[in-house]
């Protein structure tokens, strides 16, 4: 059992080549394989007897059927740190696989193909032992034609969960076992080919491609659409060519072939340079709109489909996602080739992470340690020969978080040299000394602008192209402040965008459910911090997908004086494949629609053009254009909409008031003022238009996000806010108003609020004036406004500001001013964590109401926010899970005047300044009445 514990890279497969398919004959092996865990002597003998042993699909990750749990750390090795060794209670897992050769199965040469085996395989075919392999989420191949029979042929493949190379394997990750790609039988024709590069470069000053075949072999090239025939590989050939882009993924079918064999291959012409300090293809200058990409699957962890994989390319695409970061590994093949052809700018990173030594200050990291130095070398050299000739990949990435050394630094200039037609990067070389782009994770807005004014005393980093490999961390509600990182990109050209930290929540599905880390009982665990992604674990987005889609959208439409103006923010296209289409809105009803002529704008430049003509409105009213797609392209339906904005037309119109209509009554212990009644000795509000209610009364708190509880919740809990008392001063009639007096704080402290409430009648409402005074109460609040109960009946809202979804001071951009209903339910966001959502912003009124349609109004003066939801603040609190969230029989109604921003603290900067809640005197005024 040695080389479990050996820092090398394994030993007895084929030297790393590309990833391609050919007309050759294969096999899957992939499907229905003997299992079972724990070593077992001899089992890969040929004639042992396994009929005993379990079956498992192949790939699949054993804990996720019940061999063993999964485990999550984010930072931490889950077992001792004593590099090579893992400790002895290592489970195994031993697999085979019997299987036949087609009939016309040709003799001579075959390699047995492994996509990934994580994390350290022995493997036999027929009872010879192939070799070891390691590098968990990179192929190995081994040469097996001789050993083949034309039946009942075995394969033993032995799988050890802890290796030595699990110490280059801790990636912020579900750790999890077994063979979880595709494994296949390739016959290897003499005379085919072995290996190949296909260069495809483009000079945009001429709009010529120059395609190169680089291989051993005696290969001729076919492309029949660009007239190329049986040309010769080796040779240097332009032609003129449409250039590959994400914008723009033009694709070249053509074939590679000899007399043996004929490869299909999928041609993209496009040049990375760097220049001026900036990252260009093509000779543009990129803007990266990316996210980082785990490959996961909340029921088969890491072993995903080809279908899955196109759906998360497809969400990208709609929602204006133009890169990927493959976050901290190669992804599956397939994947590659999905953004090949759907068009992804892609950074392909090494399976590398070492981030576990960090804890320890790095001493014995093994990216200074020369024991390791063929281990990094062999996956890096793995990666790069892999997907070589993906035109999507245009940087490659030494790994993530192993701090830096010499095994470092050796595998960028391995990479350099053997590529240098991509550029390196790698964000742990902090003094760039050895990569070609400048990175950092999470730096704040105030950094990023340093770095765009180039004020970097390091001359080395100055120059380079930037990039936040990580940014916006999307772990519950949130992130906020992407606004302010998308307004610095576009400022400073040499600050080029970044990659979300990330795009799918890491949740394992479990009943009714998703789980995240100590959910199987893990001694060490790192929580739901695996739950930090834009969609959720089914894939479905969540508001941080929605907010960046309209953050980082390729055409914008705004204002400008009295037109409006459109702004082509792509990197390369035209709006030629866009319709612009306008809507009015009065008061959020539809009044008129049209098509806006917009003529065709360039990359990068804006034209302004006039208004449609409008009828004439009533009432607050909106004028909202969309940029949609005239005809369907290959990752959206015709009409799909890419950008859109919203105009003023016209403000609300000036009504006058109803007169004062009083007085306050007492009468047989009751407190009667217009349509409501309430409690003689409080003053709260007790019924409405003959609804019972509970309140309305001053509230703060709010269930803390991922990202309070990483920056505020902790002085907002020394600060009491969450257990507030209410103190009743007086309960007066003034004149025609009622005024409640109230002072609300918390047990123990001195600090509170001041709170008056003036109720007055206006016939068929009542008007509530909040005057809010901080008594000795420093800092900032969760949130500010009342929190009151009515009837879990009136389960269905409409409101007119905006939505339809969730927004916040810092993640707003999503939201557009209209007229929109959802159930109460349907108000809900869930976060597999739960926390602090649901908040609709800016609504001139509310109503909720019944089945019949009857219930209650809320009218801004002029506007508030408001959540509804069938539990308290502090049920959503406690709960961990959303099954913890019962519903109750009231629905509780918060109505604010404001809120605290979101920001991204559990990693990352905080809330800006400016989306701070700060306590100080407030007063806002709410009306309330019956909806019939």
């Amino acid at each position: 059992m040695s080389y479990v514990e050996d820092p090398g890279p394994g030993y007895g497969s084929l030297p790393p080549r590309a990833a391609f398919a050919s007309d050759a004959a294969s096999l899957s092996l992939s499907g229905t394989w003997r299992f079972r865990l724990s070593p077992t002597a001899d089992f890969e003998r040929d004639g042992f007897d396994d009929s005993a042993w379990d079956e498992l699909p192949v790939p699949s990750m054993w804990q996720l059927h019940g061999y063993g749990k999964p485990a999550y750390t984010n930072v931490h090795y889950p077992f001792p740190v004593d590099p090579p060794h893992v400790p002895s209670d290592n489970p195994t897992g031993d697999h085979r696989r019997r299987f036949d050769l087609p009939a016309a199965w040709p003799a001579g040469p075959a390699v047995l193909r492994f996509d990934g085996i994580d994390s350290c395989a022995r493997i036999w075919l027929n009872g010879v032992e192939l070799g070891v392999t390691k590098g968990s989420r990179l192929p190995s191949e081994f040469e097996v034609g001789p050993l083949l029979r034309p039946r009942d042929n075995v394969l033993a493949v032995r799988v050890h969960q802890w290796s030595a190379g699990s110490y280059l394997e801790d990636q912020d990750m579900w750790w999890l076992s077994g063979i979880f790609r595709d494994v296949t039988l390739l016959a290897r024709p003499a005379g085919g080919i072995e290996d190949y590069w296909l260069r495809a470069d483009y000079d945009h000053t001429t709009g010529l491609g120059t395609v190169r075949v680089e291989t051993d072999a005696d290969v001729l090239l076919d492309i029949p659409e660009l007239g190329v025939s049986a040309h010769p590989a080796g040779l240097a050939l332009e032609v003129p060519v449409e250039p590959w882009s994400a914008e723009s993924p033009r694709l070249y079918d053509g074939t590679l072939s000899t007399m043996a064999e004929r490869v299909p291959v999928r041609i993209g012409f496009r040049t990375v340079t760097i220049d001026d300090g900036q990252l260009k293809v093509n000779g543009r200058r990129l803007l990266l709109r990316g996210v980082n990409r785990h490959e996961h699957h909340p029921r088969t962890g890491r072993a995903v489909p080809r279908d899955v994989a196109l759906a998360d390319v497809l969400l990208m695409k709609r929602h204006n996602v133009n890169a990927v970061r493959t976050s901290h590994y190669p992804p599956d093949p397939a994947f590659l080739e999905l953004c090949d052809e759907y068009g992804l700018w892609v950074i392909d990173e090494c399976d590398l992470e070492t981030h576990g030594f960090g804890p320890l200050e790095w001493r014995g990291n093994p990216s200074a340690e020369p024991t390791w130095a063929d281990a990094y070398l062999d996956r890096m050299r793995r990666t790069v020969e892999r997907d070589k000739n993906r035109p999507s990949v245009i940087l490659w990435s030494l790994g993530n978080e192993s701090h830096t050394g010499p095994n470092l630094k050796r595998m960028a200039e391995w990479t350099r040299h053997r590529d240098p037609t991509r550029p390196v990067h790698y964000e742990g070389d902090h003094e760039c000394s050895y990569v070609d782009v400048h990175s950092r994770m999470y730096a704040t807005h105030a950094e990023v602008e340093s770095i765009g004014l180039r004020s970097d005393p390091n001359e080395r980093r100055r120059d380079l192209p930037f990039l936040l490999c990580e940014y916006g961390h999307a772990m519950g509600n949130g992130p906020g402040g992407l606004l302010e990182y998308r307004e610095l990109f576009e400022r400073y050209p040499n600050c080029q965008g970044g990659f979300v930290w990330e795009w799918l929540d890491h949740g394992l599905a479990a009943g009714d459910h998703f789980a995240y880390g100590g959910d199987f009982g893990e001694p060490i665990h790192d929580g739901n911090f695996v739950i930090d992604g834009l969609v959720f674990p089914d894939r479905t987005p969540s508001p941080g997908l929605v907010e960046y889609a309209k953050i980082i959208e390729p055409v914008r439409i705004e204002a400008d004086a009295d037109a409006i103006r459109v702004s082509n923010h792509y990197d390369v296209v035209s709006t030629a494949h866009l319709t612009f289409t306008w809507v009015l809105e009065d008061e959020g009803i539809a009044v008129a629609e049209g098509v806006l002529d917009v003529p065709t704008v360039q990359s990068g430049q804006s034209v302004s053009v006039p208004f449609p003509r409008l009828p004439a409105t009533g009432g607050e009213s909106w004028l909202t254009v969309s940029a949609s797609l005239t005809s369907p392209s290959s990752w959206a339906p015709g009409g799909h909409v890419v950008g859109w904005g919203q105009l003023p037309v016209s403000p609300a119109r000036v009504t006058e008031r109803p007169a004062r209509r009083g007085p306050v009554f007492r009468t047989a212990g009751r407190l009667l003022l217009g349509i409501g009644e309430f409690e003689p000795a409080t003053g709260r509000l007790t019924t409405l238009g003959g609804h019972p209610v509970q309140g309305p009364r001053l509230d703060v708190w709010r269930a803390t996000t991922d990202n309070d509880r990483a920056e505020s919740a902790e002085g907002w809990r020394e600060a009491g806010l969450y257990r507030l008392q209410h103190r009743v001063i007086t309960v007066d009639a003034d004149g025609d108003d009622l005024v409640v007096r109230t002072r609300v704080a918390p047990p123990a402290l001195a600090s509170g609020l001041l709170a008056d409430y003036t109720w007055t009648s206006l016939g068929d409402r009542l008007q509530l004036r909040v005057e809010i005074t901080p008594d000795g109460l420093e800092g900032t609040l969760p949130r500010l406004g009342l929190t009151m109960a009515v009837p879990g009946a009136l389960g269905t809202a409409e409101w007119f500001g905006a939505g339809p979804g969730e927004a916040y001071p810092d993640s707003r951009q999503a939201a557009r001013i209209g007229r929109f209903s959802r159930s109460v339910d349907g108000l809900q966001t869930p976060y597999v964590f739960p926390q602090e959502n649901g908040n609709r912003a800016d609504a001139r009124w509310l109503r909720l109401t019944d089945a019949e349609g009857t219930g209650l109004h809320v009218e801004g003066d002029p506007v508030f926010d408001f959540t509804a939801r069938r539990w308290t603040s502090a049920d959503l609190e406690a709960a961990r899970h959303t099954p913890d969230l019962v519903a109750g029989e009231l629905v509780h109604l918060t109505l604010d005047v404001a809120q605290h921003g979101l920001g991204s603290a559990s990693c990352g900067p905080g809330v800006l300044p400016r989306y701070r809640l700060v306590a100080q005197k407030t007063e806002f005024t709410l009306r309330f009445g019956v909806a019939n």
